[in-house]
């Protein structure tokens, strides 16, 4: 395989999760490639370790609600211009809009009023079986097609006409083989049939900044109640300040951990976790972490987002086992006292524990646990791209 000029491929992450993404498929590119690849675009610190830097901060387009999105709206127009303006100057062969819906659907649509526009593939589409289906025809309207990571998303967009390849769940091929919870402990010094709790309130500021204080009433009760409870919380980088300086108010002493090569090993440690909706429940399930999920957005927010959701639950391996394999505490069930409920019966009952590992593991099996590496599927899909486009041969 060879490019007939190198290719330039635009990656555009708005969200920590897509930046996982993009330096992912960037590696993966990179090593079919070689110098037959660079790469442009917009991202957070992960894709600039593969040299991708962006020309502004990630971290101000990750809004959470539909009201927060509306108040974000004048920065987000401005930023997808700023994108595009990028791929006006740099003219790359195709671009990857990675997740993020609302930014990416502008930025795609802006790519598209370019002279000549850009081919556009998306990489992760919304969620379409599980709220606004009409979503669907607007992105089959928009980019050039999908590559999708639920096995559930291909019906709603190839009816449309839109070319859809499943890559598959990035979250559910994370090497977790080396992850050591004796290592973790020890380092620590924590006793091996210590309790602990994972405390883990998302990677995004209004996730944070929604959830702390039911964390922390939560937390604060289980260790009254459990003395010798050990409370760890994993923080991401890009909220690792803001965690620092509202847990160093709490009563109840807590480990802050920011070593990304040591999360692994804390999920493998923990005996629970109490997390925030989103991949690191994937990640905890397949660490053989039990886990109770929890979620808030601004009470405006659910109101309309309820009212678009057509699944059961929010966590997808409930969503492919059909049943609360992990209990779900969202909104007005997400108190201090129900989350502490949930956890103390789980700190009590061990056979309880086993039994939701079990099923979070035969759930993670109906997702597609072992497959292929959705990082050098989507690779795969990228180059076949470019081989129709011409650009590759």
């Amino acid at each position: 395989m060879s490019a007939i000029s190198p290719v330039k491929v635009m990656l555009v992450a708005a969200e920590p999760s897509g930046d996982t993404l993009g330096a992912g498929l960037a590696r993966a590119l990179k090593a079919r490639l070689g110098d037959g690849v660079s790469f442009v675009g917009v991202g957070g610190p992960k894709m600039a370790e593969e040299g991708i830097i962006s020309p502004f901060d990630i971290g101000e387009l990750s809004v959470l609600g539909i009201i927060e999105g509306l108040k974000a709206y004048p920065r987000v127009v401005r930023r997808a211009d700023e994108t595009a303006a990028l791929a006006a100057r740099e003219r790359p062969n195709v671009a990857l809009l990675i997740d993020s819906w609302g930014f990416t659907l502008r930025v795609a649509k802006r790519l598209k009023a370019l002279n000549p526009p850009v081919r556009v593939l998306k990489y992760v589409g919304p969620q379409v079986w599980a709220s606004r289906p009409g979503r669907a025809a607007t992105l089959a309207a928009t980019v050039d097609g999908l590559l999708a990571t639920q096995p559930m998303d291909a019906p709603f967009y190839q009816d449309l006409g839109l070319p859809v390849t499943f890559v598959g769940n990035p979250a559910l091929a994370r090497d977790v083989s080396h992850a050591d919870g004796d290592r973790f402990r020890a380092t620590h010094d924590l006793a091996p049939d210590q309790p602990m709790l994972l405390v883990l309130p998302g990677s995004r500021t209004g996730e944070v900044q929604r959830l702390l204080k039911p964390f922390e009433a939560a937390v604060a009760q289980l260790h009254a109640a459990h003395p010798n409870l050990a409370i760890v919380v994993p923080a991401a980088a890009n909220v690792a300040g803001l965690l620092r300086a509202e847990i160093a108010g709490w009563s109840t002493p807590v480990l802050i951990v920011e070593d990304e090569a040591a999360r692994y090993d804390a999920m493998k440690a923990a005996t629970l976790a109490l997390a925030c909706s989103g991949t690191v429940t994937t990640e905890l399930a397949l660490c053989g972490c039990p886990m109770v999920v929890a979620y808030r957005l601004s009470p405006l927010s659910h109101f309309i987002i309820k009212r678009m959701i057509t699944t059961r639950f929010i966590t997808l391996f409930n969503i492919a086992a059909d049943q609360e394999v992990a209990p779900e505490r969202v909104q007005d069930q997400c108190t201090g006292d129900i989350l502490a409920r949930d956890i103390d019966l789980r700190l009590t009952d061990t056979s309880l524990r086993e039994q939701q590992r079990a099923d979070q593991f035969s759930a993670l099996a109906k997702m597609g646990r072992g497959g292929a590496d959705p990082a050098e599927r989507a690779a795969e899909a990228v180059i076949a791209d470019l081989q129709h486009a011409g650009a590759l041969k």
